[in-house]
């Protein structure tokens, strides 16, 4: 039977279409969350060595076979080590009801706007700042270290709380929907050898806590009064007000809810 009797004996149902769709999602959904990363490199070089145990088994090269058979062994040991900034952002998306937007409205975009305020007035002063807006993961973990602070939004108090020489100056403010729940929070760093040189802690935090959460991070340098924005484990570098309000607008603005 050739190749094209045989797709003529197969019998496809809607199962199929169903399974293979499924299918395809999943797929579709993990390599979004290694576009742009690091990963996308291990992941070429794991495909690479999976499929260097089917070239020998179809050309017979014993031991070729038998190095690849053992390197597969230990690959999903591998997956789990190489991969696990990434399978904790997918369990988390994964685990999120997806019923959240149904029954959620779309929070106020006006403290978006009191944020930007804040961000071009701290830039033109040079003064480091480090902004967390939390999305759909809650960055609850990240706020119990700092000071809780539980007011709304605005240009003025996020000003005060950066000011060089106060207490609460070196950490995070962490933003939820049009609040302010807590500032001088402790963000991971990030192990990511590809981050310049030439940044500091500050930057690292902000990549950090992009790489283990959806989180938008802005983060402003007191060296240049550079602009810069976190995201999916990715700096986005020397932003003007422009491109930082355009990023808000598509990565935050249409994607935080308030409970109904």
């Amino acid at each position: 039977m050739n190749l094209y009797e045989r797709f003529e004996a197969l019998q496809f149902g809607w199962r199929d279409t169903i399974d293979i769709l499924i299918v395809a999602f999943i797929l579709y959904n993990m390599l979004l969350l290694i576009r742009g990363t690091r990963a996308r490199q291990m992941a070429l070089g794991l495909v690479l060595i999976a499929s260097a145990w089917f070239v020998a088994r179809a050309f017979d090269l014993l031991a070729l076979q038998a190095l690849s058979q053992q390197i597969l062994f230990y690959l999903p040991f591998a997956i789990i080590i190489l991969f696990q900034h990434e399978i904790r952002r997918a369990l988390a998306s994964f685990g999120r009801n997806p019923l959240i937007s149904f029954f959620a409205r779309p929070a106020s975009e006006s403290y978006l706007d009191q944020i930007l305020l804040a961000a071009g007035d701290l830039a033109r002063r040079k003064i480091g700042a480090l902004i967390a807006i939390e999305r759909t993961q809650s960055l609850r973990a990240y706020t119990e270290g700092g000071k809780t602070i539980d007011a709304i939004v605005s240009t003025d108090l996020l000003l005060n709380i950066f000011i060089p020489n106060t207490p609460l100056h070196d950490g995070a403010v962490v933003v939820q929907g049009d609040r302010i729940v807590a500032a001088g929070c402790f963000l991971p760093l990030s192990s990511n050898s590809e981050i310049s040189k030439e940044y500091g802690t500050r930057h690292r935090a902000a990549v950090g806590l992009s790489e283990e959460t959806d989180a938008f991070v802005i983060v402003i340098s007191e060296e240049n009064g550079s602009v810069a924005v976190a995201m999916e484990g990715t700096l986005h570098e020397s932003l003007s007000q422009e491109q930082l309000s355009a990023l808000i607008s598509d990565r935050v603005a249409m994607q935080v809810y308030e409970p109904r």
